[in-house]
């Protein structure tokens, strides 16, 4: 008996770490199940509350801006959008033109006016000739028409600025006109192209008999996608426009400045001879 409850004890002892892993590994898949089953339910709440993402969506962010900008030109009829980017084309051209030609007509009066004045000093007439005849800008070309007729005196000499001034400063503006008038075609075309689309939009109206929401929404948006476009245009070639008048009234009154330290350093110069 003594050795059959022994044997019992032995097999318990010897059994009890492996019922331990066992629980162990039970309890182990219990949590397991549970956290997965926490987890697919917190998945679950999510997918829920999050909006599904759509191919559409997809797309969406995937489009670039010239994609769009593409889309609408299309959507605004291409017959009528056609003209006004071509106004866009052709003032961007002529305002980049002129914007180039005027900042190559900049020129640092004040060191051109001491390099005048010190060929004065040293060769004369004919020296400050050869200065203002190696510098470029309307600056220079007035300095230059002033000197050759300095023979003549100093009356002359300030007519002649004045004269060439208003030749230089008609060169300056040259083209302006261009972009002005690009200006002010651009919305014009655009209204042209909404006036035209709100006739066709009503004319399906007609035809079809009914006024249906879609229609008219849709006629609208493509006939003012054309005035969009025009004052898109307008604005962007006004911005181009008022830069150069700028830099024309700067380079205006630089040479107005100069023109009279020039008249100054003659004067100067001919009461030393």
């Amino acid at each position: 008996m003594r050795k059959l409850i022994a044997l019992f004890m032995l097999s318990g002892i010897l059994m009890n770490p492996v019922i331990s892993k066992a629980q162990d590994a039970v309890d182990q898949d219990t949590a397991v199940v549970d956290t997965t089953e926490v987890v697919q339910e917190e998945e679950a709440q999510v997918e829920e509350t999050s909006p599904a993402i759509t191919d559409d969506d997809v797309i969406e962010e995937d489009r670039g801006f010239h994609q769009v900008i593409k889309d609408k030109f299309i959507e605004g009829d291409p017959t009528f959008m056609t003209p006004v980017l071509i106004c866009l084309i052709l003032g961007l051209a002529v305002a980049l033109e002129r914007i180039i030609t005027l900042n190559l007509s900049t020129t640092n009066t004040k060191k051109l006016l001491a390099r005048v004045e010190e060929a004065l000093e040293q060769g004369g007439i004919e020296a400050a000739k050869d200065v203002t005849r190696s510098t470029k800008g309307p600056v220079a070309s007035i300095f230059t028409q002033g000197l050759m007729r300095y023979s003549e005196g100093i009356d002359m000499v300030e007519k002649s600025i004045i004269a060439y001034g208003s030749v230089e400063m008609g060169r300056l503006e040259k083209g302006l006109v261009w972009i002005s008038l690009f200006i002010s075609l651009a919305p014009m075309l655009g209204f042209m192209g909404t006036v035209i689309g709100m006739i066709g939009a009503f004319d399906s109206i007609e035809a079809a008999g009914d006024i249906s929401p879609s229609l008219v929404a849709g006629g609208i948006k493509i006939a003012l996608l054309t005035t969009v476009a025009g004052l898109i245009v307008a604005i962007i070639l006004q911005l181009f426009y008022n830069y150069c008048v700028a830099k024309i009234d700067s380079l205006v009154n630089d040479m107005e400045d100069a023109s009279i330290t020039l008249v100054d350093i003659l004067v100067k110069y001919k009461l030393t001879r």
